[in-house]
């Protein structure tokens, strides 16, 4: 049977989006390699400057919640050009600012635009597709994701070796200009899905409770002692909160985020797989470069270079869309999660440098995108289109939370050792059996390709 052909229209459509989501991840990669100049240009401490990066996350995690709820009010297209057009200007001030306090002030700025747009990209591209053929767009739109880890060390190295650190913002704007030109010609007007107004309860609920739970994990790393009042205070008020949020989501008449989702079992499993993921996928980002600077000796030039293959690994995981879309999102993760660990393990093992690294890698890199690339396809499976920004925000909130679950494990557990190799090597064993067992909730997802997924089409049309 020949192979369905994509829509050009739908094409186009997930090209502008991914030139648009290509600025905010690419951001991120630069800024977390140019930590210690900043610190040195600014004039202040490190722990300082890393508040360049915990606001950003902040304002991520505090706005991703009204993302739903925003796009079907106001429409996905207003408010992904209103996103583009606050992360441009935040990247502007970030670059005129005059210390690392205002710094951060405008990173936040930066930070809300970022939450708001990953989200309702997902639900732009699952209503235009209206449920068909979502493994091969998913795979067009996370092209920006694959490439920013690969050349976001590396650029940040040249502008931080040649030009001054204000170029490590001044690059989005060009991108951004581009983006919303192609946004404002290319993404089409859509219908708005509700006219529901917004869950106030809902809000002063979640959008605390997220951000009380990344602020905490974001300090857990910097604790010699994990049960300190800056980690254990916040991740207690906000799991509170979170909880709180899904018991009123669960009675509320019009939520801001649908709980009952988690009814489906496909959409739970995929939940799950989210957070586990997002915990094995950006743990294991986070230990990686400074794997290749503290263990390896290697400059941040020499860490992006090295760290290639698994860029390259990650760009060969676009098939991953197509047997998604042929054979179910089952086979595909769990084939994924063993790649993954297969490329984890020889870092715990301590394999030394060489060609086995690069191996190593690249399998990395392509086991870990396919499982992503999978899990969200898998996650609009028997879905309606009314449940599709509900979905977005669910997925991409338990794929942060988990991100920064992981990453403060690991960071706690190489503060304890003094980041030595001893300790890079019980990390990456700790990422290794995290997605080894991960394969266990894979099992709950479905095994082939939902007849289902033709739901998405509803009454609404195409936006």
């Amino acid at each position: 049977m020949p192979k369905e052909r994509l829509d050009p229209a739908l094409l186009r459509l997930c090209g502008v989006l991914a030139v648009g989501a290509f600025a905010p991840l690419l951001d991120s990669t630069i800024v977390s390699v140019a930590v210690d100049a900043l610190a040195h240009e600014l004039g202040v401490p490190t722990t300082t400057v890393q508040w360049v990066s915990t606001a950003y996350l902040l304002a991520f995690a505090m706005v991703m919640p009204v993302s739903g709820w925003a796009g079907d009010r106001f429409g996905t297209r207003r408010v992904w050009l209103g996103a583009l057009a606050l992360f441009s200007v935040g990247s502007l001030l970030c670059a005129c600012a005059w210390s690392a306090g205002s710094l951060i002030v405008f990173r936040s700025v930066q930070g809300a635009g970022g939450g708001l747009m990953m989200p309702v990209l997902q639900t732009i591209v699952i209503r235009a597709c209206g449920g068909r053929q979502v493994g091969r767009l998913i795979a067009v739109v996370s092209l920006p994701a694959l490439l920013g880890p690969v050349l976001g060390p590396v650029l940040g190295g040249l502008l931080l070796g040649h030009l001054s650190w204000r170029w490590i913002f001044y690059v989005n704007l060009p991108v951004c200009a581009f983006a919303l030109f192609l946004a404002w010609r290319g993404v089409p007007r859509d219908r708005r899905q509700r006219a529901s107004r917004l869950d106030a309860v809902g809000l002063v609920l979640i959008c605390p409770g997220l951000t009380a739970l990344v602020y905490g994990l974001s300090q857990c790393g910097g604790q010699d002692d994990a049960g300190g009042g800056q980690v254990l205070l916040p991740v207690a008020a906000g799991a509170v909160l979170v909880v709180a949020f899904v018991g009123w989501s669960l009675r509320s008449s019009a939520p801001l985020i649908d709980m009952r989702l988690f009814r489906l079992r496909s959409f739970a499993a995929t939940s799950v797989l989210m957070f586990a993921g997002g915990s094995a996928m950006y743990g294991g980002m986070f230990l990686l470069p400074l794997y290749c600077q503290l263990v390896l000796d290697k400059g941040v030039v020499a860490t992006g270079l090295l760290l290639v293959p698994q860029g390259i690994g990650a760009l060969a995981a676009r098939v991953a869309g197509v047997l998604t879309d042929k054979v179910g999102p089952r086979p595909v993760v769990v084939a994924g999660l063993l790649l993954g660990a297969a490329g984890t393990w020889p870092f715990a093992a301590s394999v030394g440098e060489g060609v086995v690294i690069g191996i190593a890698l690249f399998f990395r890199g392509l086991g870990m995108s396919a499982v992503n690339l999978a899990v969200t396809v898998g996650a609009y499976q028997g879905l309606t289109g009314s449940q599709v920004a509900d979905a977005s925000t669910t997925t991409r909130i338990l794929q942060q939370l988990g991100g920064s679950f992981g990453i403060a494990a690991l960071a706690a557990l190489l503060q304890r050792g003094g980041h030595t190799a001893a300790s890079f090597s019980q990390a990456f064993a700790l990422t290794t059996a995290l997605t080894v067992c991960v394969v266990i909730a894979a099992a709950l997802l479905p095994a082939h390709r939902a007849a289902a997924s033709a739901s998405l089409v509803t009454a609404e049309g195409r936006p």
